[in-house]
């Protein structure tokens, strides 16, 4: 019966929902439809900047080069829509050539990420660390540390009105979705998580197939860059420089292995719904950044001795 209720796939949804009854009567404002509403909104781009994640841990590799690819991808864009500096500014394509200009920059940064992966056959954690840190102190010396204000308004609408937010995500998360579970491509990446070498002379591409899934990871990086850019209304060089624990947190707490072979996005989709819930409650009640940073770390490493535990499970044939 453990056993059972410890693998099973609504877990984190039960373990959300009994958090928040169990909280409603601490946190008064919890349940109101305005801080719902604006949960929703932010846990948005935490929501595909963790599918994103979901893919590279799938294939049992590791992006921590996510949020850097992010501020990069936020600065880049705004030096080029601003409206004192921008080269764009005042332009009725500063909004379209700024987005692809974004998503360009996550693309690239993830098509180099899978070149040193899966073709120079580098560690993925060395690669996505050394990543992290070039690529965030890039974003520091393009702005010289300083915020970039006045986006056009139709780009701020992008993140900053729930509905359309809610459209561009979704999608986003569905198409992930898709391609995990619809597709011959997703089937290799579950085939690389579960075993690298039988996945090669099973006849899978096992370098494009894991270079690809870097490339999908910085993609969605920029998009979430996009929808927080958005959100803020302004772009930042330190735009998701704490939210790297909230992304590896949502991804492991939600179900995905640190061994790969085994996640879903309705699984990501329960974690980062838990971390955003457990986050906004806790500010709620007055808690500081330290405390909250100590309760997920704390979730995380219960998650992963979790993840552990179902490994050992299936390798005793449990």
């Amino acid at each position: 019966m453990l056993r059972r209720w410890l693998n099973s796939e609504y877990l984190v949804m039960l373990l959300t929902f009994a958090g928040v009854v169990l909280l409603l009567p601490f946190t008064p404002g919890l349940a109101t439809g305005e801080n719902l509403a604006n949960v929703l909104l932010t846990l948005l781009p935490l929501l595909v900047l963790a599918c994103g994640q979901t893919v590279v841990l799938i294939t049992g590799g590791i992006d921590l080069s996510a949020c850097a690819i992010m501020a990069v991808a936020s600065v880049v864009g705004g030096l080029a829509m601003n409206g004192q500096t921008g080269w764009l500014a005042g332009s009725p394509w500063a909004t379209p050539v700024g987005v692809l200009l974004m998503l360009g920059v996550g693309l690239a940064i993830g098509a180099f990420n899978g070149f040193a992966v899966a073709t120079l056959r580098m560690p993925p954690f060395m690669v996505t660390l050394t990543g992290m840190m070039f690529f965030g102190g890039l974003a520091i010396w393009l702005t010289r540390s300083e915020t970039i204000y006045n986006l056009p308004s139709a780009f701020n609408v992008l993140g900053g009105r729930l509905p359309l937010a809610a459209a561009v995500a979704g999608g986003l998360a569905l198409t992930v979705h898709l391609l995990l579970s619809r597709t011959m491509y997703g089937r290799w990446l579950y085939a690389l998580g579960h075993n690298p070498r039988m996945a090669r002379v099973s006849g899978v591409p096992v370098g494009a197939a894991t270079a690809g899934a870097y490339v999908l990871s910085g993609l969605l990086a920029a998009a979430a860059a996009v929808l927080y850019t958005g959100q803020a209304e302004t772009a930042s060089p330190f735009l998701g420089q704490r939210l790297l624990l909230d992304v590896i947190a949502a991804t492991v707490i939600g179900g995905t292995s640190l061994f790969g072979g085994r996640g879903k996005v309705l699984w990501t989709l329960a974690g980062v719904l838990f971390i955003k819930l457990l986050d906004n409650s806790l500010n709620l009640l007055n808690c500081s950044f330290f405390t909250v940073t100590m309760v997920k770390g704390a979730a995380v490493l219960v998650a992963a001795l979790l993840d552990a535990t179902r490994r050992r499970w299936l390798e005793a044939g449990t």
